[in-house]
């Protein structure tokens, strides 16, 4: 059956494109679709008419996906699947893989797009595969396939040398914390000893003030004694002449 392609359909061609297909094919898919229409004048001429159009999108569509290439080409994916000691895997790579890993790091590409045989990727190991992208442009990204215990012995080694890191870093700190509680405590020792001193050196003034204070007064007691024997001798003087003067009347 002879139609004309409403849009862009993969393997087969481009919007405004006159293709022949199998009728069962364009009965039962591409007619109810909407990606075609029955080739005849009416629908050539409608055709003709949007070429312009159909021009512009063709052009925009080249663009981006020269931009997607560019972007496409420098990615790598990873996937992780179960395989024997010999690195042989036990299931198959299948484009429906690739298409999720692409969609997690933000690129939307068609399945049927993608390029994968189930037959060539066997073991694990670093694959190219082909994305088909419009027209003759195409891209490649790398394809990175690791087996489960691979991937689990890495973690193992990963988590192995952190804990010893860690383990390492726990020593250091607590040599650290030692450190400092030792000059904590000299530092508390000798602040201690300066008070003890100052207390001390207080304590000898104190007591030299007070020395300077007795002797003092002891002086002054001695002057007061002095004073004191002089008022006798006098007293006692005034004494005997008294009684001299009334012995003599």
């Amino acid at each position: 059956m002879k139609i004309i392609l409403n849009q862009d359909v993969v393997n087969l061609g481009e919007e405004g494109d006159v293709v022949i297909v199998k009728d069962g094919y364009a009965r039962n898919y591409l007619l109810p679709t909407g990606a075609a229409v029955m080739f005849n004048r009416t629908n050539q001429a409608l055709f003709e008419s949007r070429q312009a159009a159909i021009e512009k999108r063709k052009n925009e569509k080249r663009s981006l996906a020269s931009d997607l290439k560019s972007k496409l080409d420098e990615t790598t994916i990873t996937l992780v699947l179960s395989a024997g000691e010999s690195g042989k895997l036990f299931g198959s790579v299948t484009s429906a893989m690739v298409q999720e890993e692409l969609a997690k790091l933000g690129f939307i590409v068609e399945r049927k797009r993608i390029e994968v045989s189930s037959h060539t990727i066997k073991m694990i190991g670093n694959y190219t595969v082909r994305i088909r992208l419009y027209e003759e442009e195409s891209a490649e990204i790398t394809l990175v396939v690791e087996s489960e215990s691979q991937v689990k012995a890495r973690e193992a080694a990963a988590a192995k040398a952190a804990a010893e890191e860690a383990k390492v870093a726990a020593k250091a700190a607590a040599e650290e914390a030692r450190a400092a509680a030792e000059e904590a405590k000299a530092a508390a020792t000798a602040e201690e000893a300066a008070a003890a001193k100052a207390a001390a050196k207080k304590a000898v003034k104190e007591a030299e003030e007070a020395a300077a204070e007795a002797i003092e007064a002891s002086k002054e007691a001695e002057e007061a004694a002095e004073e004191a024997e002089d008022v006798a001798k006098e007293v006692e003087a005034a004494t005997i002449a008294e009684e001299a003067t009334e012995d003599k009347e």
